[in-house]
């Protein structure tokens, strides 16, 4: 995603709007753990701030498809990251330009969650002797846990 950067250096325009949607090649921007990413929109404006370094604010988000960390299916992640980059690292002193899909991806990887689930019904997570047990379950005064905590807050 190439930006043509004349418009603002020669004080033609103050803002560069960018109101897109983005396509990551799979080849070269690829995590495990993104499964797919869907309808990712940049909306955002690249502008010179009052230090005449050039600046990308603005808005990205989308889907991405994950693991889900307790059934392991694939489910839909929707994310929204609000941008705010300085851009004159990256731009190269004979070129009125800048690749910016770089950013954009590094902005995407905050974005993955370390755990994710959508599953409400532990039920059916369970085996020879042990269960999934929820949040709400381990507080429970029949937990079978309830003396290790205990232990852990004397501790």
């Amino acid at each position: 995603m190439v930006i043509n950067l004349d418009e603002i250096f020669t004080n033609m325009k103050d803002e560069i709007i960018l109101d897109e949607d983005v396509i990551f090649d799979k080849e070269t921007y690829h995590l495990p753990e993104i499964k797919e990413l869907k309808s990712i929109h940049l909306n955002a404006k690249i502008e010179l701030d009052e230090n005449e370094e050039v600046i990308l604010t603005g808005n990205l988000s989308g889907t991405m498809t994950i693991l889900d960390s307790i059934s392991l299916e694939e489910v839909d992640y929707n994310f929204s990251e609000e941008l705010d980059e300085n851009l004159e690292e990256i731009i190269e002193n004979d070129k009125n330009s800048i690749d910016i899909i770089d950013i954009l991806w590094q902005n995407i990887v905050l974005e993955v969650p370390l755990r994710y689930t959508e599953v409400t019904d532990y039920s059916k997570y369970s085996g020879d002797g042990w269960r999934l047990i929820s949040e709400e379950e381990l507080k429970v005064k029949n937990n079978p846990f309830q003396a290790l905590i205990e232990n852990k807050k004397e501790e």
